[in-house]
């Protein structure tokens, strides 16, 4: 209900200013914002433009542009690329996971597992990741790093605090053991368990740009990320993530996603799943 009162009380956004918020967001993150997307653009920044006095979304854009208000602007990004997500999302990339670590298990290892879940966004897939790995690789090394654009879902993925109703595919062994359930005033909300979160590092990157000094990685987690993007954006945010991919090591995206035409560096092994050659 509080939405829909935003979304009414914010004006209306016109073509132009819509075409502005276009560039602003390719600019500062390679997504291309599809025009069924204006009420989106409304409704997530419309309190903005409340925030600041401002009657117009140029007024906005103005005030994005003039430097003066710089966490604005981050926070702009923050409101136009975060996207829901829940605990084991698409379950066939983790029954896949799970199977190539029982392989892994049975090699000498000389170095952690790393996983990178490379856009994270609020953090469900990042802990239903690391779910999976402290279950099967117990008393082996490894390393989650999750990463997403959104500075502000950051925050809330450290927290590991979430509604219940994200839980509903959290497998239940995994639900009594590595969740801690709300009571009182945080019933129906549930905690992820701290040592299991001290083994899941953020970090804030913008996948369309030189990525940081972040090492190489056994598995990276891309999904539901290269829609929002141009042909030439998938290519090179592709090329980034695979200088950071081991030889043999597995790309998950989204499954309405595809890399063909995209690259031929990596073979595809089931739906959305891809090895590096």
């Amino acid at each position: 209900m509080q939405q829909m009162q935003q979304m009414q009380q914010a004006p209306q956004i016109s073509d132009q200013e819509f075409a502005h918020f276009q560039r602003f967001i390719f600019d500062a993150a390679g997504i291309t914002l599809a025009a069924s997307k204006k009420m989106l653009v409304t409704s997530r920044l419309g309190s903005r433009l409340q925030r600041h006095d401002l009657g117009t979304y140029s007024e906005y854009l103005r005030l994005l542009a003039s430097g003066q208000v710089p966490e604005e602007v981050q926070l702009a990004v923050d409101l136009l690329t975060t996207n829901e997500t829940y605990f084991f999302r698409e379950p066939r990339h983790f029954e896949f996971m799970e199977r190539q670590l029982r392989n892994w298990l049975g090699q000498p290892q000389s170095q952690p597992l790393r996983v990178w879940s490379a856009a994270g966004s609020s953090g469900e897939e990042a802990y239903s990741i690391a779910m999976v790995l402290e279950d099967l690789l117990r008393g082996r090394a490894w390393e989650v790093l999750a990463s997403d654009i959104s500075a502000r879902v950051l925050e809330r993925a450290r927290a590991g605090h979430y509604p219940m109703e994200r839980a509903r595919h959290i497998p239940s062994a995994y639900l009594q053991r590595f969740c801690l359930k709300g009571h009182g005033k945080q019933a129906q909300t549930l905690l992820i368990e701290r040592n299991l979160r001290n083994k899941v590092h953020f970090q804030q990157i913008n996948l369309n740009a030189r990525l940081p000094a972040i090492g190489q990685f056994d598995l990276v987690f891309l999904r539901n990320v290269l829609i929002y993007f141009n042909g030439d954006t998938k290519r090179e945010v592709i090329a980034r993530i695979l200088s950071v991919l081991r030889p043999g090591g597995w790309l998950f995206i989204g499954h309405s996603e595809t890399l063909n035409g995209i690259s031929e560096a990596v073979q595809s092994v089931a739906p959305a799943i891809y090895r590096k050659l």
